[in-house]
């Protein structure tokens, strides 16, 4: 069975025993994790997801992709030219398992992108929380000054 799936803002079909390059994930090698937004899975299509499905996977490296040249030169007599590498980190998952139904009950920590972890943490309960922001010595002293006349 087959099922559809969306990470990283792209649409992977898979099946069990796959193996995926995503957009990175927060994982590490050899860790268990669950895709829950699923498209579609044999004949059931969502809408937009169908409900307690999933897709389980297992990591198996965190990667670097080939590198993009990006160049760029700019108007005629100016001689100016720039070029431009990038590695895009990715993640490489192996597919262990297609659910249709279930997949709350299952256990598994879900897989979420570097950025939603790091929100994540930071919204926390328990993180750290900025310190707010002093008012500078100077403007209070202007402040309380015009405030008085």
């Amino acid at each position: 069975m087959f099922a559809v799936l969306k990470t990283g803002g792209k649409q992977y079909k898979v099946q069990a025993g796959d193996v995926l390059r995503v957009e990175k994930l927060d994982a590490v090698a050899g860790d268990k994790i669950q895709f829950n937004d699923i498209l579609m899975v044999g004949t059931t299509v969502g809408a937009p997801l169908v409900a307690g499905a999933a897709v389980q996977a297992e990591v198996i490296d965190q990667i670097k992709g080939e590198k993009t040249i990006h160049y760029v030169k700019r108007r005629r007599k100016h001689s100016s030219q720039r070029t431009k590498g990038h590695r895009q980190h990715l993640t490489l998952v192996r597919v262990t398992e297609v659910l249709e139904k279930g997949a709350d009950k299952s256990g598994v920590k879900a897989a979420v992108g570097t950025v939603a972890a790091r929100r994540a943490a930071h919204e926390a309960p328990g993180a750290a929380k900025p310190a707010a922001a002093a008012e500078k010595p100077k403007r209070a002293a202007k402040a309380a000054a015009s405030a008085e006349e």
